[in-house]
């Protein structure tokens, strides 16, 4: 196993032309974006890592100078600095971004003291170790070739992150320390069991003892030339991302040249390593929403967890939210829309006003709608009465829109049957890109288009917790015309 890895790295740095510091950036760049997608610096803001003296550490040092980028208080314990040109100037870029360098004396001084005392915000603020200086800990300290028991320092630094001194989430880079890199942590039950992994170019053997609830794949870098030399079963990458997210252990395949693949090998014909929708299930970990954390109204309680989701790139759209409406036989419809705006008053989207949404809203007078940020395990549920916007708000926003989004507002008749197919719908686009060629002349907003206002009599807000046990907390008006809310908390 460890030759094939070692093999892999050797054809990347030789005929490929990738250097030792190229793949460094690349990989510590995937391992940032793989923890800011499961440990967001809205709950998880103080970050430690763990830098050993090889490449694992500079992936390490790479990734905290991202991190720092992020949004993330990022500091740094480097007990056996290597004096390589390379790493040097990783520590340079790091300290010029204001990362604090912990000796291993100030970070068991600091691991001694209660957490609440360093003003930590996960839920192990009342414990002391590492979670006092962390909320959570990059280790990168010993790669694939490591080999042997950890000496001093090292072996401190892991009884720390062993399950016994209750750390905070551990991220491991490529291979957990002190884990066998074909057969894994071994019989040693307070071995360092990470929280997540992020396994680089391929995961290797021992990740099929990985039983951690976060797998990522990192290195987009792996040309088809050595994916198919070594017979790498990779899963694609989502869009720009750096990195993705694989299915559980269970689902590993120890064949493939001796690097393990957590992707299912669809496109060979092999059975689909996706588990059933019976098994699929997330760790809930956050902190939760008590009565005395809430605002006094809902309005600004939203306020609070939409800018928290915005803030913490939970996902490219945090203000998608599904809406709901109902027809005159009593069918529901729900869909997404866009949020784009909320004061005093409640919610506001846009849409097409002869759209089923459209027609049902105004029959019906009422909707609700859903949030979910799953970065944050958090969802936001608001039910109330919805009107028209007025028609200058309408145009105000129209006119803010871009110039093909204002055409495309003429092109579609929403909801309705297109006989001739998208050649149809593209011979409309053209047909009135053509009216509207000249810049200069503007758009009209169609009659048919416009805003609609939720306002909110009741809204309920979700937060995630161990053992399914998730925190409701419900505002509803006292009166149909009150101004107060009464809060309430339900059983998850």
């Amino acid at each position: 196993m460890q030759a094939e890895a070692v093999a892999v790295d050797e054809e990347l740095m030789g005929p490929l032309g990738f250097s030792v510091d190229q793949l460094m950036e690349l990989a510590g760049l995937s391992v940032a974006c793989a923890l800011a997608a499961e440990f967001p610096p809205h709950s998880h803001k103080r970050v430690l890592v763990l830098a050993g003296p090889g490449n694992n550490g500079g992936d390490g040092l790479v990734a905290g100078r991202h991190l720092t980028h992020f949004g993330y208080d990022v500091q740094v314990c480097y007990p056996k600095p290597t004096d390589k040109p390379l790493y040097s100037g990783l520590v340079t870029q790091c300290k010029a971004l204001g990362i604090h360098f912990l000796t291993l004396e100030q970070l068991t001084a600091a691991a001694s003291q209660p957490a609440q005392q360093q003003g930590s915000s996960s839920s192990s603020s009342s414990s002391g170790g590492l979670a006092a200086v962390a909320d959570v800990v990059v280790d990168a300290l010993f790669g694939f070739s490591f080999k042997g028991s950890p000496r001093p320092p090292f072996d401190g630094l892991l009884q720390m992150l062993a399950p016994s001194s209750q750390p905070p989430a551990i991220v491991s880079v490529d291979i957990p320390s002190g884990w066998h890199v074909e057969e894994g942590p071994g019989d040693n039950s307070n071995v360092l069991a990470p929280d997540m992994l992020v396994s680089l170019t391929a995961p290797k053997l021992a990740a099929q003892h990985f039983k951690g609830p976060h797998h990522y794949l990192g290195g987009r870098f792996v040309p088809p030339a050595i994916r198919d030399k070594y017979s790498l079963l990779l899963p694609p990458f989502p869009g720009v991302q750096q990195c993705v997210k694989l299915p559980s252990a269970a689902a590993a395949d120890p064949a493939a040249a001796g690097l393990v693949s957590m992707a299912a090998a669809a496109a060979e014909g092999a059975a689909a390593a996706v588990p059933s929708p019976a098994d699929m299930r997330i760790s809930y970990e956050m902190h939760g929403l008590l009565e005395a954390e809430a605002a006094p109204e809902p309005l600004a309680q939203f306020d609070a967890w939409f800018k928290a989701a915005v803030e913490s790139k939970v996902c490219e759209e945090p203000n998608a939210m599904a809406v709901a409406s109902c027809s005159s036989s009593g069918q529901p419809s729900l869909r997404y829309v866009l949020l784009k705006g909320y004061d005093e008053r409640g919610c506001v989207f846009y849409t097409n006003y002869n759209s089923r949404k459209g027609q049902e809203l105004a029959a019906g007078g009422r909707t609700a709608l859903a949030f979910w940020w799953e970065g944050l395990q958090r969802q936001v549920r608001i039910e109330g009465p919805v009107e028209r916007l007025p028609e200058a708000e309408s145009q105000a926003y129209f006119d803010s829109r871009p110039r093909g989004s204002r055409i495309g507002a003429w092109v579609s008749l929403q909801s309705s049957v297109v006989p001739g197919g998208r050649a149809e719908i593209e011979a409309r686009q053209r047909q009135l890109q053509a009216v509207y060629e000249d810049p200069a002349v503007p758009v009209p907003k169609p009659e048919h288009w416009g805003g609609f206002l939720v306002r909110p009599v009741a809204v309920e807000f979700w937060q995630g917790r161990p053992s399914r046990l998730h925190d409701r907390l419900r505002y509803s008006r006292r009166g149909t015309d009150s101004s107060e809310w009464k809060l309430e908390r339900l059983y998850p």
